[in-house]
């Protein structure tokens, strides 16, 4: 079986350096160009050569220590070197936001080819979010309006930078206990957003959306479907969504589990069979909410917001669960999901561009730690390995560390610990 899995390692390796380093090149050329025109969120969404992801950089267990210009800059440059464009926030309650701009500026300075944009978000909560009191879903939290007037004066002030506004983050689906919101709160702060461009205090080229649940959209559960969401999706600029095929492992686990039509496969291609699926879990996912649309007659892009797959849990997706969880699994992924989007002029914020311990600090091995393409160190995960043999992160360093591959790029390492999904 190791022949196989080398084999099937190296054959994978090889065609992620022809999906990605063919494209380099003309991706290069054509962002170089476009820095010469006014780009906006028209030119960005839906094109290949502006690639997206989400990106915050957080580098220490706790979001009180907020990285450094510096350090944002070594991130940003790894991110640019592999073809990133666009990189999306989450809020501007910290100073993250404004810090990360305030280095995109001074790195445009530095060298007027640079090109990065941002997708700024703007988190919104219930009422009594996060205390001790019940959150209370029908009305917002009083910090609500401040967050949109930050983001309106960021905005404003790096004009050249910042050309989506996300108004909340996974703030509708009812999963989210602790502050979800219902539509009318989001769809309030929407309109308030376009009438500033109505009155020219925002710029005309900026589109504002939420980036949701693909089931907060439409595309699952009939009890979303309302007429606030159906106004909601009148009044955005496009639909940013997200879809997880790799939580489903766990909570929804019928597509990922290994057929008894694929029960005498070698692993290596049970688990790329299953990877195939997980794709089409979140083509169906994108799918069902352009139904819905459709069914509501509203027509508007549809753009992935969010979708990503961890490299480590020691959890529900762990070896002792759904055994979704490797570095194998995790490229693939990355792999197929550019493969389609591209294809499709689909933007993909990919989650997430480098590992961030605080979100479970407590569980250092816990999946939400590690969903970056790289880790903490700057080490590049499987699913980049092909970015470093063709020399993209030459010269770059994070932290005073080099861009190398992960386990030395030994790629026994990686295959020891893939194990294909249970059987059905």
């Amino acid at each position: 079986m190791k022949s196989i899995l080398k084999f099937s390692l190296l054959c994978f390796i090889f065609l992620l350096h022809i999906s990605c380093g063919s494209k380099n090149n003309t991706i290069q050329s054509n962002s170089t160009s476009a820095n010469l025109k006014t780009v906006t969120a028209k030119d960005i969404l839906g094109n290949p050569a502006y690639q997206a992801i989400c990106y915050e950089g957080y580098r220490e267990k706790t979001r009180s220590i907020q990285p450094t210009v510096a350090q944002l800059q070594e991130d940003l440059r790894i991110l640019h070197a592999m073809d990133i464009r666009i990189v999306r926030t989450y809020n501007v309650q910290l100073a993250h936001a404004s810090t990360l701009l305030k280095a995109i500026q001074e790195l445009k300075q530095q060298d007027p080819t640079f090109e990065m944009y941002v997708m700024l978000g703007a988190w919104i909560d219930c009422q009594n979010a996060w205390t001790d009191k019940a959150p209370n879903h029908d009305v917002e939290s009083e910090q609500n309006e401040g967050e949109i007037a930050r983001a309106v004066a960021l905005a404003n002030q790096y004009p050249d930078i910042v050309k989506i506004i996300a108004v909340g983050n996974e703030a509708m689906v009812k999963w989210a206990t602790s502050y979800y919101v219902q539509p009318a709160v989001i769809l309030k702060w929407v309109k308030h957003l376009q009438n500033l461009k109505a009155e020219g205090k925002l710029s005309k080229d900026l589109w504002i959306t939420s980036s949701d649940d693909f089931a907060s959209w439409g595309g699952g559960d009939a009890s979303y479907h309302t007429p606030e969401l159906t106004e909601l999706m009148k009044a955005v600029d496009y639909i940013s969504m997200h879809t997880y095929p790799y939580h489903n492992t766990h909570y929804n686990p019928d597509f990922w589990k290994v057929p008894s039509t694929e029960s005498t496969l070698p692993e290596i291609e049970k688990v790329d069979a299953a990877m195939l699926r997980a794709r089409d879990f979140a083509k169906t996912q994108y799918e069902n909410v352009k139904k819905y649309m459709a069914s509501v007659g509203v027509n508007k892009p549809i753009h992935i917001g969010e979708t990503g797959w961890a490299s480590t849990s020691d959890g529900f997706y762990g070896a002792e669960g759904s055994r979704a969880t490797d570095e194998y699994k995790q490229g693939k992924y990355y792999q197929l999901m550019r493969e389609w989007t591209n294809a499709a002029g689909i933007s993909c914020f990919y989650f997430e561009a480098f590992d961030e311990q605080w979100k479970d600090a407590a569980n250092p091995m816990g999946s939400e730690n590690h969903f970056g393409l790289f880790n903490l160190k700057g080490e590049a995960k499987f699913g980049l390995w092909n970015l470093v043999d063709a020399g993209l992160f030459k010269g770059l360093n994070r932290g005073g560390n080099s861009i190398v591959k992960t386990e030395q790029g030994q790629t026994d390492k990686i295959m020891k610990t893939v194990l294909p999904p249970p059987a059905k």
